[in-house]
Formats: structure tokens, sequence, C-alpha cells
């Protein structure tokens, strides 16, 4: 490290130790002031979030740790950077937003270092290692708010897969997953997981798995079905496919898709009638004496 950028260094660690709180109040201003930077966080989060990053700044300055690393590798001070990112993804602040409210704490700085010197050199200096600075922290909290977004987004589409495919109880010890819309990997493994928890929790015999709302089926969708009732079959219970109109029986066949070893019902009231009749069934097979 050059004599020049460690007096940098210690003219902002020296002004973030004397001017915490003014530094913190003018960060908070200048993001209220940006247009939209506040949506979503009130002003008493912004200030907690800037009290925290500047105490964690500062003993980043104070360390050893080279300038292009204190954002990065300081634990705190990253930390406070990543959860400011991610509670603005989770209120829908654009990364935009969220860049331009780190990169704010530039003019807050640099305010508080031109009142602790008017050495034009040492101001220069502390100008370009806090541009550099906080150019890394923007990158950091820019990445960590797509990254964040990203892992929402992913959730809520979860979410809305397991709304839409929902397990009901029809009957005693009968269940059915009634299926709308195209039948993909995605969706079929949260049919077979939500499925199969109900099928344990109901100690289910019989699942009925009705695919009148599936548009059409095709050699995947087909592989799909069987997939979910191997897995059906593997907790001990039987499957019923319904919703076999005319139209899909065709495709079914044109395609030479085995379904023979699958109970297939076309309308959902005869998969219900049929698994009622296989739960009557169970207790006399497997009374004493059953086939004898």
């Amino acid at each position: 490290m050059s004599t020049t950028e460690a007096t940098a260094r210690n003219r902002i660690a020296g002004a973030l130790r004397a001017e915490a709180d003014d530094i913190a109040d003018r960060w908070v201003q200048l993001q209220l002031a940006q247009a939209a930077s506040g949506q979503g966080v009130g002003e008493s989060a912004l200030r907690e979030e800037a009290d925290g990053l500047l105490s964690a700044l500062r003993e980043g300055l104070e360390g050893d740790l080279p300038v292009d690393r204190v954002f990065t590798a300081h634990r705190e001070l990253r930390q406070a950077v990543t959860e400011l990112s991610l509670r603005r993804a989770q209120r829908g602040v654009s990364p935009t937003v969220t860049s331009l409210a780190v990169l704010a704490l530039k003019e807050a700085l640099l305010e508080a270092v031109q009142r602790h010197t008017r050495d034009t050199d040492e101001l220069f200096a502390a100008a370009v290692l806090t541009n550099r600075l906080l150019d890394i922290a923007g990158a950091l909290s820019f990445e960590t708010y797509v990254d964040g977004r990203e892992e929402i987004i992913r959730r809520q589409s979860r979410q809305l897969l397991e709304v839409s495919t929902p397990v009901v109880r029809l009957w005693r010890q009968v269940l059915a997953v009634p299926l709308i819309g195209t039948l993909d990997t995605t969706r079929t493994q949260v049919v077979m997981e939500n499925l199969l928890e109900a099928i344990q929790e109901h100690e289910a015999l019989v699942a009925i798995i009705d695919i009148t709302g599936v548009p059409t089926v095709d050699t995947a969708v087909a592989q799909h079905l069987m997939q979910t009732v191997n897995a059906v079959r593997l907790m001990g219970s039987d499957c019923v496919i319904s919703g076999i109109r005319p139209p899909i029986a065709q495709t079914i066949a044109q395609l030479g898709i085995d379904l023979s070893t699958i109970l297939t019902r076309a309308t959902l009231a005869d998969a219900l009638a049929a698994a009622v009749q296989l739960t009557d069934a169970a207790p006399a097979l497997a009374a004493p004496g059953a086939g004898q």
C-alpha cells in the first residue's frame, strides 16, 4: 500500500469515527431524495442499515485487508451490503435503484472528509479511494440483488405450482390430484412430492390422477404420469388415471404408449367409484384366510 493510499484510508476511517451519525443522516437523506429510492424502505430502516454498514466499513478500513477486498472479504461489511440488497429485492425495488443507494454513500463520505482536511492532494486521494471502495460495493449489491431476486422468483414459482396442483381427499383413504395445463418435469416433481406426502398423512390406499384439464398427452406427459404412478405404488397405494377423453385415447394409441398396467377411467366419477371398490376390497384381501 502506497503512502498516499494509506493516508487516504486513514482520512476516511477518521471521518467515520468522528462523524458516523452525520454521515449516516446524510446518506439516508440522499437515498430518500433519489427518485423512488426509498420505495418500500422507511427512513428508520434506512438509518438502521446506515449505522450497521458504516460501523462495519470503519472496522474494515482499520483492518489489514487490501482496499479492493474490504467489501468482499470483511464478513460484517459484506453481510451488511448483502442484507441491504436482499431487503430491497424482497420489496420489489429495482437493482439500479439499489446500486444507486449504495453509491450515494460516496457523496456523504467525501463531504465528511472535506470537513477534516483542505489539502487538495489528500482530498483527491480520498475521492479516488472512496470511488474504488463503493464501486465494488455497488457491484456486490447488484449481484446480490439479482441472486436474491432469482431465489424469490423460484420460490414464488414453486408456490404457484403447489397451489395449481392441490391434493384433494375425496373419500376415506382416497385422494385425487386434478391436473390442469401442461405437465412438465418440474410440475411432475411437485405433484409427486405433494401426493406422496398426502398418501402418508392420510394413509390413503388409492390415488386418482385426473387429467381432464390436460390439453394434450404426448410421450413426455405419459412418461411423467408413469413416474408418478410408480412412486405411488412404491408407497403401497393403487393409482387410477381419470379424464381419458376420446382424443387423448386416440393420441395415446397412435403414439404406442402402453398404459395397460394402469387402471384408467373416462371420468373422475368413474375413477372414484373404482377407488371405493378398491378400498372396500382391501380389508377383505388383508383378512386372515382371505383367498382360501
